[in-house]
């Protein structure tokens, strides 16, 4: 018998138009009910060029249960191509029409002399949640937009690739910073989401000499279908580099890997890390103040923010984290990697991890724990109450995101981690002034 989800920290694999919504002029034709697209949509009220309230859609209703839903399909993707001035329509199906089973390739197939791209992916909420969902859809990408040539390796393209845009909240500020940090060391970052990216950054994938995954486990086998595809080397960075310790480690594994000259990088890294350091100096004492922050963190996200904010807070700050609870629903194959990487911490130290996607359990351990002191809870918005209740400072980084707005921030990098340290800053420090 299937167990109910309390306090819910992901959606199903449809939720992933996302990932399209994400690539300017590329928008998602849902093949599914009338009320998946709107109710799929509460990732920070992002909307865009095109507003998911607007996304074309069959409504498949009891008739197309019946009688089967291609016709409706194939007509709503017919009066998308005429009145909708996008330039890549993806094609997602929802539960409804995998279970009566719609041939939804044979319709797509049908637009390929179109003169706008159609493409599709089987996106059903049965079938896995939204951090496989964008997987899958960037592999449809892949696949069916991309031509199959022999690649014209262009010396020093990067294309990088992290955590599924909109569901983290950061993810835009994010990828703008490791472009930045790319780009400083000489290299050409390619990225394919948000402002001035979108279909020519995806024109220019099979060409890069390097795919660059940051993250734990949501986006690699796409990447890992590029390397395949087009015989492109992969480098994964398990890690969003937070803070000055991961950051460095970062940039001196790209430049490695990319054969950058290592004065240069070097350069690039000194730099960096004086002024990183010139502002944690600046405020040391306030750091060091026992009486606004415990040495005790716990983090309830994602893989992807769960491992980067304990590596930051561990490596670059010497705190001590609790068990740690990632509630992505990790697929049972990552599993074990991502636990060797919560013991790959500075000092000796080393973390537990739970995998939980059941905020109830997740609050009962929680609030056993023994912080012995006001602890820091990294997390979503179902946290916040919590951190009330045991008196810990609650710093709200992940799904879903009820009480701040993020438009254009970033935590990635050196300014990430100064950033983070802001966040937690002001809170605990709010809290002292009561």
């Amino acid at each position: 018998m299937s167990k109910l989800l309390f306090q819910p920290r992901y959606k199903c694999a449809l939720a992933a138009m996302q990932t399209v919504h994400a690539i300017p002029r590329a928008i998602p034709v849902l093949h599914s009910g009338p009320g998946c697209g709107s109710k799929l949509n509460d990732n920070n009220g992002t909307s865009g060029m095109y507003s998911p309230n607007i996304f074309p859609c069959t409504s498949v209703s009891e008739k197309e249960v019946v009688f089967g839903g291609t016709g409706k399909l194939r007509s709503t993707i017919e009066n998308a191509l005429k009145i909708i001035d996008a330039d890549l329509f993806v094609v997602l199906t929802g539960c409804t029409s995998e279970i009566i089973g719609d041939d939804v390739g044979e319709v797509v197939g049908e637009f390929s002399g179109a003169s706008k791209k159609v493409i599709y992916a089987n996106t059903p909420g049965f079938k896995g949640n939204n951090y496989e969902g964008h997987d899958w859809i960037l592999q449809a990408i892949f696949d069916q937009y991309l031509p199959d040539r022999k690649a014209a390796v262009r010396k020093g393209l990067v294309n990088i690739f992290s955590a599924p845009p909109m569901q983290d909240a950061f993810w835009l500020g994010n990828l703008r910073e490791i472009e930045t940090l790319t780009a400083a060391l000489g290299l050409t970052p390619n990225t394919i989401f948000g402002h001035q990216r979108g279909l020519p950054n995806i024109n220019n994938i099979p060409d890069a000499e390097l795919n660059l995954f940051i993250g734990p486990w949501s986006g690699l086998e796409s990447v890992q279908f590029l390397e395949k595809k087009y015989k492109t080397p992969c480098l994964r960075c398990p890690a969003l580099p937070i803070g000055a310790f991961e950051t460095s480690k970062f940039l001196r594994t790209l430049a490695e890997k990319m054969n950058v000259d290592k004065t240069l990088a070097e350069k690039v890294i000194s730099a960096r890390e004086d002024e990183y350091y010139y502002y944690i100096e600046r405020y040391s004492d306030i750091f060091l103040e026992q009486r606004i922050m415990s040495k005790r963190f716990v983090t309830v996200a994602d893989a992807h923010y769960a491992l980067a904010f304990t590596k930051f807070l561990v490596n670059d700050l010497g705190m001590f984290p609790t068990t740690q609870y990632i509630t992505d629903d990790t697929p049972e194959k990552h599993r074990d990697f991502l636990k060797q990487e919560f013991r790959n911490l500075n000092y000796g130290i080393e973390s537990d991890v739970v995998f939980c996607t059941d905020g109830e359990e997740i609050h009962r351990r929680i609030r056993e724990t023994p912080f012995g002191g006001n602890p820091l809870i990294l997390g979503s918005s179902w946290e916040k109450r919590l951190a009330a209740q045991i008196n810990g400072i609650f710093v709200n980084v992940s799904y879903p995101m009820v009480s701040r707005m993020v438009i254009n921030g970033h935590v990635a990098g050196y300014s990430g981690g100064l950033k983070a340290l802001e966040d937690m800053y002001t809170e605990a420090r709010e809290r002292l002034a009561l």
